[in-house]
């Protein structure tokens, strides 16, 4: 045990509290040899400093961890080395390409209030450099609809976007969840996976503009139908 601690960077006591509650596999792969001796597989370092990562960087309970781990150690280190490649990647490709707020300002006819409560709604995620790729994708948008007559005066206001928010929120949990698991479970090399993922985010974007289009159609048709004399 002193030697597992050593080695792994956590204390015993955290160590057998994992051991208690399951974390670290079956009492079968530990050799005891007496009472106050036992031997750890070597396999048992990498759990340990793992379950601690996910512990202080993503703030996980012991019970997700367990689910998480449930198919093996090495699964979950790719799940998460994955999960960190994708997520440095969108973040350093958001932060290139900030637009300062007055920038925005000159560029599109949004009103500040209107943009100061698309903020308060957390639509729009600003930071110190201003606003990220989609938050001016979005902002764009808005002033187009509002070009368009998509006013307040008649009852369009930026609260509609929440509706749109927690439609796609179900879809993304899970496109996420079985987009990572296809590329754990068929152990895609990580910098290749960041790269299909990277290549698939227009087509994705007019994939799902496309099938909004035809379901918008097709439910006007719907409606004609039901309210037809």
């Amino acid at each position: 045990m002193s030697e597992l601690a050593e080695r792994s960077g956590v204390s015993a006591g955290t160590i057998k509290h994992y051991l208690r509650e399951g974390l670290l596999g079956s009492d079968d792969d530990v050799l005891r040899t007496s009472r106050n001796m036992a031997y750890y597989p070597e396999e048992y370092v990498q759990r340990i400093r793992l379950i601690k990562r996910l512990q202080e960087e993503r703030f996980m309970p012991l019970r997700v961890i367990r689910e998480v781990m449930a198919d093996g150690a090495e699964r979950a280190q790719r799940m998460v080395e994955l999960e960190d490649r994708i997520l440095e990647r969108a973040i350093e490709a958001g932060e290139s390409r900030r637009v300062s707020r007055s920038s925005v300002h000159a560029t599109y006819d949004v009103p500040r209030n209107v943009l100061q409560r698309l903020e308060e709604l957390e639509i729009l995620t600003p930071n110190a450099r201003g606003y990220d790729a989609d938050d001016v994708a979005i902002i764009a948008a808005i002033s187009r609809f509002r070009a368009g007559g998509y006013e307040e005066a008649i009852g369009f206001t930026v609260y509609d976007t929440l509706r749109y928010r927690s439609a796609l929120q179900p879809l993304v949990r899970e496109e996420v969840e079985v987009l990572l698991r296809r590329l754990v479970d068929e152990e895609v090399e990580v910098d290749r996976a960041v790269a299909l993922i990277s290549s698939g985010a227009q087509p994705l974007r007019e994939l799902v503009g496309a099938m909004h289009s035809k379901l918008l159609v097709a439910e006007l048709r719907r409606h004609r139908g039901l309210t037809a004399p």
